[in-house]
């Protein structure tokens, strides 16, 4: 693959760079720069959000007919690569990047009228309504069930590690409106207004201390009919095709490069248990440097994935297997993080931080140490779930067997 960037694509890269300098103020870069997981500042975020859709920026991969830049592979991977290096926030991926594609894929015209611009706005903020208990990689056991009384559903049941749930505006939700022998069969894809009477959210608190995944109960909470998206039990299909851009619809190197060029700095600049630098022993820096391989030899697979869906097609089985080496890159990365950090890592200092939610515990004002290593710990936690979320990544392995090796 010819790696090398056109004259248009580095055109468009120092248009990126003069967006970011002009756009992201002090509050927005810091909310990108000190996160600790997938989730941004939910007040920054949308801030940000809301910059990007005034330029035409905010869905990258999105048609332009539905209002999004229809950014080439490279594009996207620019300013992707851009955007982690200057410290602007991602956008929350649940509407743009999940909902999304699934309503352009499997949508009415009045579904996509409605949504889509509220959605590109920030209007709309959104969350997933997928896991509950029992059913979280194994997902076809769902069991929150929708009741056909004329022309709404009458939905009943819980979902848990919902992202989001507390601030969301709308949730996109599997629930059962039928059985049959196959689990897959017999569940439908509802878009739920979270203001509906009959639903609940309670806080889930992470280690790191931040509350951003919830508990939902509905209790028969009514959802029009026309609230479908695709065909009454066969959700299904657009539940897998919605997992697709989930696993696989953007590029895991670019973020990986950054954080692993600050470890390195942090490695550099923290004292290890011998008084020298970490940065000079050889075993750390033999692993930093294996970590670089790793991430370039995904950066290759990832443009090559990425390419192949280009058109409007979707990332496939590659979603799948982007999904397990990102994840799990990046949770060797923040072990490496870790390491680096030393002795201020074992410090509790979520001040450092600007989590995708609230802290519920209590901390001091100060910092002990460089702030990327009171970050270190806090990010090594959250990231625990990445191999979790989204479906296992033992789930994708199997994806992987049977449908690219046949097994």
């Amino acid at each position: 693959m010819d790696m090398a960037w056109s004259a248009a694509d580095r055109v468009f890269r120092d248009e990126v760079r003069a967006f970011l300098d002009a756009e992201l103020t002090d509050d927005i870069r810091e909310a990108g720069r000190w996160m600790t997981s997938v989730y941004a500042d939910h007040a920054a975020s949308l801030a940000w959000q809301r910059k990007l859709h005034a330029r035409g920026w905010a869905a990258p991969a999105w048609p332009k007919r539905h209002g999004g830049a229809e950014w080439s592979v490279a594009q996207r991977y620019i300013y992707t690569r851009e955007r982690v290096a200057a410290g602007a926030p991602p956008v929350s991926p649940m509407g743009i990047q999940m909902c999304g594609p699934a309503l352009i894929g499997h949508g009415t015209e009045e579904q996509k009228a409605f949504f889509l611009p509220r959605m590109l706005s920030g209007e709309h903020f959104w969350c997933q309504g997928y896991s509950e208990p029992g059913a979280g990689s194994d997902l076809a056991s769902l069991r929150m069930a929708a009741v056909r009384d004329g022309d709404h559903f009458v939905c009943t049941g819980q979902k848990i590690w919902t992202t989001h749930a507390d601030v969301a505006d709308w949730m996109f939700c599997l629930v059962r409106t039928e059985r049959g022998e196959k689990p897959q069969n017999g569940i439908t894809f509802l878009l739920i207004d979270m203001t509906t009477p009959g639903i609940t959210v309670r806080p889930i608190v992470a280690p790191s201390g931040e509350h951003i995944q919830n508990e939902v109960f509905f209790d028969r909470v009514r959802v029009p009919v026309a609230n479908v998206v695709g065909k009454i039990g066969k959700g299904w299909t657009v539940a897998k095709y919605l997992l697709e851009f989930e696993r696989g619809g953007t590029a895991y190197a670019p973020e990986l490069q950054v954080h692993l060029d600050r470890t390195v700095a942090l490695a550099a600049a923290v004292p290890g248990d011998g008084g020298g630098r970490l940065i000079d022993d050889e075993g750390f820096a033999a692993r930093i440097a294996a970590a670089r391989i790793r991430i370039e030899a995904l950066e290759s697979y990832e443009l090559r994935a990425m390419a192949a869906a280009t058109g409007g097609g979707s990332p496939g089985v590659s979603g799948s297997i982007m999904k397990v080496l990102g994840t799990e890159l990046s949770q060797h990365l923040t072990e490496l993080a870790l390491e680096a950090a030393g002795h201020y890592g074992r410090a509790y200092q979520p001040q450092a931080t600007r989590p995708g939610g609230a802290v519920s515990f209590p901390h001091a004002v100060g910092l002990v140490g460089p702030r990327d290593a009171a970050v270190a710990p806090l990010h090594y936690l959250n990231d625990r779930a990445g191999s979790i979320y989204a479906g296992s990544n033992e789930i994708q392995r199997n994806i992987i067997a049977k449908a690219a090796l046949g097994l």
